[in-house]
C-alpha cells in the first residue's frame, strides 16, 4: 500500500498515472490548499517542501518502516525502480527517459507554471512576466512537438517521462496557446487520454470549480497559503 499526498493539479495527476499504470496499490489523501492543509507541521513530516504531491510507501524498496519520497521527478523514478516498468532496462534509453523527465521538471512545468501563475493571479497590466512566460511556454512546447514528431511518445517507449509531460499541456488553452499550433502533441496527448490508466487517474477527483477560473481571486488568507507568508512561516519554522 502507498498513501499518496494529492491534489488534483498537474503535478498530483502525474502520481496518480503511474501508481494505476503500475497497478500499485495505494491511497489517495487529499488536502484542501486553500485551507492550508499542506502547512500542517504533520505533512512537513512527509514533505519537508510542503508542496503536493508526495507519498509514503507502506511496504518500501527493501524494506524497513514506511519511507516517504517528495519532488514528482524523485517519486516517478522511485516508482519506476520498484516495479521495473516504465524505465527500461536498456542503459541508453533510461538515459533518454531521464533526460525528458528532467527536462519536464526543470523546464516544461516551471515554465508553464509561472504562465498560468501570471495570466491567472497578476495584477492586471502586468504585460512583462505574462509574455516573457507565455513566450518561454510556447518554446517548450515546441521542442516537445519536434520530439513528438517523429516518435509516438516522448523517450521511446511509453514511460514516466510521458507520464510527467502529459498533465501538463492539459490546460494550455489557459494561457491563449492552442493544440492546433502542436499538431504532433495534440495527437500524442488525445491517445494518452484514452489510455484505461489515465481515464482512472482522472476519476480520483478533479480539481475544484474554484481553481480554475480564467482569472483568480483570492483572500489574503488564502494568497498567503498559497504563495506568501504562511507558505513561507511553514517553511522557516524548525522543530
Amino acid at each position: 500500500m502507498i498513501d499518496l499526498h494529492y491534489v488534483a493539479t498537474s503535478n498530483g495527476l502525474k502520481i496518480a498515472i503511474a501508481l494505476e499504470e503500475m497497478e500499485l496499490e495505494y491511497r489517495a489523501v487529499t488536502y484542501e490548499l486553500f485551507s492550508g492543509d499542506h502547512l500542517a507541521p504533520s505533512f512537513k513530516a512527509i514533505n519537508p517542501n510542503h508542496k503536493l504531491p508526495a507519498i509514503v510507501d507502506l511496504d518500501p524498496i527493501g524494506g524497513g518502516p514506511p519511507f516517504s519520497v517528495f519532488e514528482t521527478g524523485a517519486i516517478l523514478l522511485y516508482l519506476a525502480e520498484k516495479t521495473g516498468l516504465f524505465a527500461s532496462s536498456d542503459p541508453r534509453s533510461r538515459s533518454t527517459i531521464t533526460q525528458w523527465l528532467v527536462w519536464q521538471v526543470a523546464g516544461l512545468g516551471p515554465m508553464l507554471g509561472q504562465a498560468y501563475h501570471f495570466v491567472r493571479y497578476a495584477p492586471e497590466g502586468q504585460d512583462y512576466p505574462v509574455d516573457r512566460y507565455r513566450r518561454e511556454a510556447r518554446r517548450l512546447l515546441h521542442v516537445l512537438d519536434r520530439q513528438l514528431r517523429d516518435s509516438r511518445f516522448v523517450a521511446g517507449d511509453y514511460s514516466i517521462a510521458d507520464m510527467a509531460c502529459w498533465p501538463w499541456v492539459q490546460n494550455i488553452g489557459n494561457i491563449d496557446l492552442s493544440f492546433d499550433e502542436f499538431p504532433s502533441t495534440r495527437r500524442w496527448s488525445e491517445f494518452i487520454g484514452e489510455r484505461p490508466a489515465v481515464v482512472r487517474a482522472l476519476a480520483q477527483g478533479s480539481i475544484p470549480g474554484s481553481y480554475l477560473k480564467r482569472r483568480m481571486t483570492l483572500t489574503s488568507e488564502q494568497w498567503s497559503r498559497l504563495f506568501g507568508n504562511d507558505l513561507l512561516n511553514a517553511a522557516s519554522q524548525y522543530d
